[in-house]
Parts: structure tokens; sequence; C-alpha cells
């Protein structure tokens, strides 16, 4: 069992930036960032591995957000900058034990209790 701890959201104006944390608790084979904005369904927002392997990143964050690792404090960190209202959101950490797609929900055994970020305009 992996237990999933994110900090780091919270309120923000337009184009400003945030960092989440999540620290993890075992061994996983891959990391990601899911959101889910109310009335809308679950995103996945980007995704790294342990293996060193490249990060994947949704389109809609592409170039703004960034993700990164530090092993050994086994913790991941999402670097959003130039936020946009549209990326208000709950974030929730996620953790998996196989590759299969980078993103897809299935393939995430745990999740964190998740973080707010709010950006306004």
């Amino acid at each position: 069992q992996v237990q999933l701890v994110e900090s780091g959201g919270g309120s923000v104006q337009a184009g400003g930036s945030l960092r989440l944390s999540c620290a993890a608790s075992g061994y996983t084979v891959k990391v990601g960032w899911f959101r889910q904005a109310p009335g809308k369904e679950r995103e996945g927002v980007a995704v790294t591995y342990t293996s060193g392997g490249s990060p994947y990143y949704a389109d809609s964050v592409k170039g703004r957000f960034a993700i990164s690792r530090d092993n050994a404090k086994n913790t991941v960190y999402l670097q959003m900058n130039s936020l946009k209202p549209e990326d208000t959101a709950m974030y929730y950490c996620a953790a998996g034990l196989r590759m299969g797609w980078p993103l897809r929900a299935a393939d995430f055994n745990w999740w964190g209790q998740g973080t707010q970020v709010t950006v306004s305009s």
C-alpha cells in the first residue's frame, strides 16, 4: 500500500505560478497528476517515471507545467506557470505499478486526497 500526500495548492491570479508536491510512502513505477473541475471529467495532466523516462504532458498544459521528482525524498513536483482560470480544479496525485498508458486513470493504483488550485482572472 502506497500513501500519497499532496501539498502546495492555493489561490493565484492568472499568469501566476504554483508548485504542487506529492510525497509517496513506497515504491512506484510512475507518479502522475490529474485534475477535476466541478462538473467536468477528470483529466490527466502529467506523469513521470521512476525509471527516468521522458515525462508526458496533456496538450492543455504543455509548455506551462513541468513535472519533476526527487527520488531521495520520494517526492514528485508539479511546477505550474502561466496559470489560467481554466486550470482551476482539484489536483490529485496518483501512483501506479505498471507502465500502461501515460495518463489513463485505470493504470494508477493509489490516489491522494487532492489539493485545490484556484486561478482568478
